[in-house]
């Protein structure tokens, strides 16, 4: 797991990379990279917001965290192994890359970030200034 504290703040609203484009007239269509946002809940307490993400599958070395002024960009990537000789008549479970973008309602004490990341569950504890362990 990477984790990355940056002093400048984040632009939720950012352009996604086109890897496709298809026109035809007037009608232009851009594919950009897939990806998928996994589950995530954001809680505050009188000292910190904890923020807790369902990766079930993924690897801890495939999750970088990225922790800027007022967001915390959690990106990464989930392969599973997958049946070459079988037919899925079900697939639901989100495979490759992902990423996720939230907003924090308030400023963190960076310095005393604490992950964890145990039995599929990523747990990030952002302290508030001046808040209490």
């Amino acid at each position: 797991m990477r984790y990355r504290r940056l002093s400048y703040r984040y632009v939720i609203a950012r352009a996604t990379p086109v890897t496709q484009v298809w026109g035809r007239g007037d009608l232009t269509v851009m594919f950009g990279a897939p990806q998928w946002r996994p589950d995530a809940d954001l809680c505050e307490t009188q000292a910190a917001f904890e923020i807790t993400v369902e990766l079930g599958g993924v690897q801890e070395d495939d999750v970088e965290i990225q922790l800027f002024e007022d967001a915390l960009v959690i990106e990464g990537r989930r392969d599973l192994p997958a049946s070459t000789d079988a037919v899925y008549h079900t697939a639901r479970l989100r495979r490759g890359p992902f990423r996720l973008e939230l907003p924090l309602p308030g400023p963190v004490a960076a310095d005393g970030a604490e992950v964890r990341y145990e039995r599929g569950l990523l747990r990030v504890r952002l302290p508030k200034p001046g808040g209490t362990a």
